[in-house]
């Protein structure tokens, strides 16, 4: 790679970390303050009030975006975090934590749910001292399903996590029964003091009504503000906190679909300039695609400064490859930490190692088609003797003497196995097949290969 090409990317690379590290966006907002009132009619509680939306699917990220706001509440003083919560479920044990998160707040807690606390979603919600829903609103149907959307039939995970289920209802007073009747689609459910009554292959899913029934709702409110005024605080101090630029970047990158793309733009880039060197392009591009891979996948929480080193460390190694002689090993060193690094980015070692296997294929057939269409600007060209000697330029060949096939001399030195032997009244330089011929001895030519003779030993 030529020195410019590695200065083109060395300096690309370095904007882009000062675009992406620099504060993209504002933390919270404030909103502005509405009246407030309390269940019991005294004087509400005055303090800051910060709304933290549940609304996406629950991933690392998302885990990573509340315990900023989290962190956040309890650095301006808040007295009461409202989780307002729409989400279609999504991982178990970033749910858990999520779950531990809420539970263990300092700060009290209250889930609002302004439209499905489905799956994992409920889990989080059951967690916070106080639910509220909005008219309309869901929650339940927390069965386990696979990547597929297929339900798992693991009788140790299903247990499992309807014990987490019962646990976390049980923990404010609500019947754990409901909860667990909303995982396992075997058990069955009869509650009519609650309105509940769950057949043999139902999951239970409770709408606003049928929640504050069965005291899985505490209230029914139109908004989060009027919740937590419901609760008896003060709505004057109202602060929703926002996902930053580049957290909202980092969903976009950490999709399943963009991270295959971007390793296969990293993988395909990079590997180009390395064997086909001088175009530039190719290496600025594949080494941003593999930036934003880890960028995406550091913000969200997946990737620590670690996978950040062994994804420089990779690179310098295969470039490194291009100049020094090692005879391949830094270049397998460079791959092992490139690809090390992409695995331990990933929220899971599976996918990982799918998305990885899928670009790898893709880069290749790319690769390929590149080596061939620009084989004359390849790296492989240092390595191969591309000069041709002719007559034109002084090169006199050596002329091929095969009138000598057949014919009888004797050897002047020893043949081991090359010598000289006396052929036609001529000293010559012979080699033998492959044995030892003494001096003196009677040989005969056995075939001419441009400069090289070749003989065997003869009996009279």
């Amino acid at each position: 790679m030529p020195v410019t090409g590695l200065r083109k990317i060395a300096l690309a690379v370095c904007a882009l970390f000062l675009l992406l590290f620099v504060p993209l966006g504002a933390v919270t907002v404030q909103a502005s303050g509405t009246p407030a009132g309390t269940a019991g009619g005294g004087e509400p509680s005055q303090g800051p009030v910060f709304i933290l939306p549940v609304d996406q699917e629950i991933e690392r990220g998302l885990e990573s975006f509340l315990k900023r706001g989290f962190q956040e509440a309890d650095k301006y003083g808040a007295k009461l975090i409202v989780l307002e919560i729409n989400t279609p479920g999504g991982l178990v044990d970033s749910a858990e934590q999520i779950g531990a998160m809420v539970r263990e707040s300092e700060i009290p807690t209250l889930a609002f749910i302004n439209g499905n606390a489905a799956s994992a979603g409920s889990y989080i919600a059951l967690n916070a001292k106080r639910i509220v829903m909005k008219p309309g609103s869901m929650i339940g149907s927390a069965s386990l399903v696979d990547g597929s959307g297929r339900s798992v039939d693991n009788a140790k995970l299903v247990s499992f996590w309807k014990s987490k289920m019962a646990g976390a209802a049980a923990l404010n007073g609500r019947d754990p029964d409901i909860a667990a009747g909303m995982t396992d689609i075997n058990m069955v459910v009869d509650k009519p003091e609650l309105g509940v009554h769950k057949s043999k292959g139902e999951i239970i899913a409770l709408t606003s009504d049928q929640a504050l029934k069965a005291g899985y709702a505490d209230a029914v409110k139109d908004s989060p503000e009027a919740a937590a005024s419901w609760m008896g605080y003060s709505t004057d101090d109202i602060f929703r906190v926002q996902h930053t630029s580049a957290e909202k970047l980092s969903q976009f990158l950490t999709h399943p679909v963009v991270m295959t793309v971007l390793l296969f733009i990293g993988i395909a880039g990079v590997v180009i300039e390395l064997l086909v060197p001088g175009f530039g392009i190719p290496g600025i591009v594949g080494t941003l695609a593999f930036v934003l891979y880890f960028f995406g996948n550091y913000v969200a929480g997946f990737a620590g400064v670690e996978t950040w080193l062994l994804f420089i460390v990779g690179l310098v190694l295969m470039v490194l490859e291009l100049f020094v002689p090692s005879f391949g090993i830094l270049g397998v060193l460079g791959s092992i930490s490139l690809i090390a690094g992409v695995v331990r980015a990933a929220y899971s070692f599976t996918h990982a190692l799918f998305s990885l296997g899928i670009a790898f294929a893709a880069a290749v057939v790319v690769i390929i088609i590149v080596a061939v269409a620009f084989r004359d600007r390849g790296i492989w060209n240092r390595f191969i003797l591309s000069d041709s000697l002719s007559k034109e330029q002084g090169f006199i060949p050596t002329p091929e003497k095969l009138d000598l096939v057949g014919q009888r001399g004797v050897s002047i030195t020893p043949l081991r196995p090359a010598g000289t032997a006396l052929i036609a009244d001529e000293r010559l330089d012979v080699v033998t097949e492959g044995g030892f011929i003494g001096v003196n001895t009677p040989i005969s030519v056995v075939k001419v290969e441009g400069g090289k003779i070749v003989v065997k030993e003869t009996r009279e």
